[in-house]
């Protein structure tokens, strides 16, 4: 993947997180403040904005969807969002096109990073199990297996070993017995991510 290629999935990325909105609002409704898919619009809207504007190289584009994000709003999400993309871009300079093996290295770092910032662990039925479960698949795939279907796959089953687990960070855990059977929202927000990507 290089920069053009990065714009052009930042840009199916917004449209996906608009698209999800009213979903991950739902879902989030069960188990937080119901406001997850508008603070990925949010996002998704601050980056579309920026994107014209983005420069060409890796770590410039994911440095300013970290800015935009970090605009989006208050919300934990939002933040671990910009987090996220801070620690690419530090993490992805001065490369200039990113493999698939660079990818999931680049999600593991990311995990790490996120769980520091968040407090949450793998295993707490959070996007972090859904990040994690796709670098470990990208890792294991076939060099000439779809890396869309092997991340959309890996999230997919991430969610359904999780379901029946309660939460046990976030707002979510107040309700931990009540999260047992639903999805966790921040990794349905992970699989629309990756279906879009």
């Amino acid at each position: 993947m290089n920069a053009t290629q990065l714009k052009a999935a930042l840009q199916r990325w917004c449209d996906a997180m608009a698209q999800a909105a009213p979903e991950l609002n739902a879902l989030d409704g069960r188990l937080g403040d119901g406001d997850l898919g508008a603070t990925l619009d949010k996002c998704a809207a601050n980056v579309r904005a920026a994107l014209p504007a983005m420069p060409d190289a890796l770590d410039g584009i994911f440095k300013s969807v970290a800015q935009a994000c970090a605009k989006a709003s208050g919300s934990s999400f939002g933040t671990l969002l910009a987090v996220a993309f801070l620690g690419a871009a530090q993490w992805v300079a001065p490369r200039h096109t990113l493999r698939r093996a660079d990818i999931a290295e680049l999600l593991g770092v990311s995990v790490q990073k996120l769980g520091a910032r968040g407090g949450a662990s793998l295993g707490d039925k959070t996007m972090l199990d859904a990040l994690d479960a796709v670098a470990r698949a990208l890792t294991q795939a076939d060099a000439d297996a779809d890396g869309r279907a092997v991340a959309r796959d890996a999230v997919q089953r991430a969610l359904d070993d999780f379901r029946d687990k309660p939460n046990k960070i976030g707002r979510a855990r107040m309700f931990a017995d009540k999260s047992i059977g639903l999805d966790d929202p921040g990794m349905v927000a992970i699989l629309r991510m990756a279906e879009a990507l």
